[in-house]
């Protein structure tokens, strides 16, 4: 089976790829750092798996799984990250992730998930399978938030805004106008209910979307 790994920290993905090396079944085919790039790399590598972190530069996981997914169903997604939060892993369930893993784990419970999400199957760590089914004994749906209000496009200026980088910037990133990205801007912080920068990472940060490591504020 062809695995993709998508991790900020080379260390990390380092380690998984030594971890699945001994694995005859499992080829790792390729990496990202961050996951706009590795949206683009799973359409052409077209991977069986694809190990997503959450909080990642430029394009957050759960919002990386869920464009891989609407672009190829084909392709399982599991998330490997060190974050329990039921809210988090409601959002990457609904993405369209198949599996939901602690980095924590033993590497033999790695390989199991992976094998279980290749053969179409779901994969929860016990910690965050508790959590699912205690949400569903109390039969309530997860509350929606203020980023549950924010179009795509939206979340993905607010991470970009988050990480730092500038209104001119990010149009050129996105590929966008600065007209466009300033109304963006101006909707988002209305929607979420922040009045300047510090406010915006905040919010990013309390929502995992970007590390403390990430920030990079410019006056």
């Amino acid at each position: 089976m062809r695995v993709f790994i998508c991790d900020d920290h080379t260390l990390f993905r380092e380690g998984v790829k030594a971890i699945l090396r001994s694995e005859e079944a499992i080829q790792v085919v390729g990496e990202a750092p961050a996951g706009r790039p590795a949206v683009e790399q799973t359409l052409t590598m077209r991977p069986h798996v694809v190990l997503m972190d959450i909080t990642m530069p430029d394009l957050c996981g759960f919002e990386a799984t869920r464009r891989i997914r609407e672009a190829d169903d084909s392709v399982q997604v599991l998330i490997l990250t060190m974050h329990d939060d039921e809210e988090l892993v409601a959002r990457c369930l609904e993405a369209g992730a198949a599996g939901y893993i602690m980095k924590d784990a033993p590497s033999s419970e790695l390989v199991e998930a992976i094998k279980a999400v290749y053969k179409g199957e779901r994969y929860l760590s016990p910690v965050v399978l508790q959590k699912v089914v205690a949400g569903y004994v109390k039969g309530a749906p997860r509350p929606r938030t203020s980023y549950d209000r924010l179009s795509s496009r939206e979340r993905e200026v607010l991470q970009l805004l988050a990480e730092g980088l500038s209104v001119k910037e990010i149009a050129s990133h996105l590929n966008l106008s600065i007209k466009t990205v300033d109304v963006h801007k101006y909707n988002l912080m209305r929607k979420i209910g922040v009045h300047d920068r510090i406010e915006l990472v905040k919010y990013a940060i309390q929502r995992r979307l970007i590390s403390v490591s990430e920030m990079q504020l410019q006056d």
